[in-house]
């Protein structure tokens, strides 16, 4: 199965570039699935039609579905939910304040990762289109594997048996003490199959022949540098980046003197996305004269980003463009610079951003937590890569 994430800050069109991409896949034949995972659903109204949780067919080959987030915590975390409100009901909380506290922060983002893997595991679709949570920090949530990973085979394991053996013998006195139970094999079994599936999914994630995120941007200041932060940390967990959408271009036929500063900002802005992303593609999208709502309207973008039997499951750009390598506690962030010779590269870092000036180009990059706090210690150019040093002191 090919997996294609629309991720970008909001408001920016990603949606409506995930539909227009799903029309365009469905035409050539494939199986597609656009499925929303951001909390503030528009994916049915960019089809103008009404979704619900599970897949419904929008036309041929093509099928819509809004995850809703109770019902995939239920399916998967039921029995760990009705235990923890069971929990805080016997510490004196009502129940709709216990149901709701026995959400954990960030389990609708973990569960929509856990959505994706169910289909993938199905195999019922060709191509799985993700419109993604703003910024796609649910991605975020891959690093679950590798910091629980020890914790999970080495204690987790062990408490498990521990706790079946013992449950029998403890749960007569512990009940009437407490004012409920000790939990079941059921509960205890969640956390690690949880676990399981997440460890799995990772290796879908990051393996660039299946899965490419799309980055839907507009030239703005802002905008440009949330995209940038999001590529950072995209890349931080080995998701690649295959494509740039520059959305909401105002169009040369607009000659009314209102919009000229706007067109001057967005020229400038839109060279700023081709210099700053270089050297992934990026594909140009006018800002309409009306909504992108509905199939016609959607016929009209999905024409605009792909020329006539354009294939959008390709991987539109094969090398990953920025690596974050850790050896101890030194980092070492790698980008791809082809055909630039080291002495062309100049480095300042100012904040959370890493200034690169290449000859009379610069390049802007958002660097992530990890590193933002680090100081630059060198650079050198290796197969392609501009590879610079950071240490564990923190920088001025």
């Amino acid at each position: 199965m090919r997996v294609i994430l629309m991720t970008g800050k909001g408001g920016v069109g990603k949606t409506s570039v995930a539909a227009a991409t799903g029309l365009q896949c469905a035409e050539l034949g494939y199986k597609t699935l656009v499925l929303s995972t951001d909390p503030a659903h528009s994916l049915a109204d960019s089809f103008d039609l009404e979704l619900g949780h599970e897949p419904k067919q929008v036309q041929p080959n093509l099928w819509g579905a809004e995850l809703d987030a109770l019902m995939e915590l239920e399916q998967n975390w039921g029995a760990v939910k009705r235990y923890i409100t069971q929990v805080l009901q016997a510490r004196g909380l009502e129940g709709v304040q216990a149901e709701e506290l026995a959400i954990l922060p960030g389990m609708d983002e973990i569960f929509g990762l856990v959505r994706m893997k169910r289909h993938y595991d199905e195999g019922t679709y060709d191509v799985l289109i993700i419109d993604s949570a703003p910024t796609g920090t649910a991605l975020r949530l891959l690093s679950l594997p590798e910091v629980s990973g020890w914790y999970m085979r080495r204690f987790y394991k062990p408490l498990q048996g521990m706790s079946a053996a013992l449950r029998p013998l403890v749960e007569p006195i512990f009940r009437p003490i407490a004012g409920f139970s000790l939990p079941d094999k059921e509960v205890m079994d969640a956390p690690y199959e949880f676990y399981e599936q997440i460890e799995a999914l990772e290796k879908v994630l990051t393996d660039n022949t299946q899965t490419s995120v799309r980055l839907v941007t507009n030239p703005e200041k802002m905008v440009i540098k949330e995209s940038l932060r999001a590529h950072a940390y995209l890349s931080l967990y080995n998701v690649a980046t295959d494509l740039i959408v520059a959305n909401r271009i105002i169009p040369n036929q607009v000659t009314d003197p209102f919009f000229q500063k706007w067109k001057e900002n967005q020229q400038f802005y839109k060279q700023e996305i081709y210099d700053n992303f270089h050297p992934l593609p990026v594909k140009e999208v006018p800002l309409y004269s009306e909504e992108m709502c509905g199939l016609e309207a959607l016929e009209r973008l999905k024409n605009t980003l792909f020329s006539s039997g354009e294939d959008p499951t390709q991987v539109y750009y094969k090398e990953n463009t920025i690596r974050v390598v850790q050896d101890k506690n030194n980092y070492s962030l790698e980008l791809y610079l082809p055909g630039i010779p080291k002495e062309q590269v100049q480095l300042n870092k100012t904040g959370d951003e890493l200034n690169i000036r290449i000859g009379n180009h610069r390049r802007n990059l958002v660097l992530p937590q990890a590193l933002a706090a680090l100081k630059p210690s060198g650079a050198k150019m290796e197969d392609d890569y501009l590879k610079i040093r950071f240490t564990g002191a923190v920088a001025a």
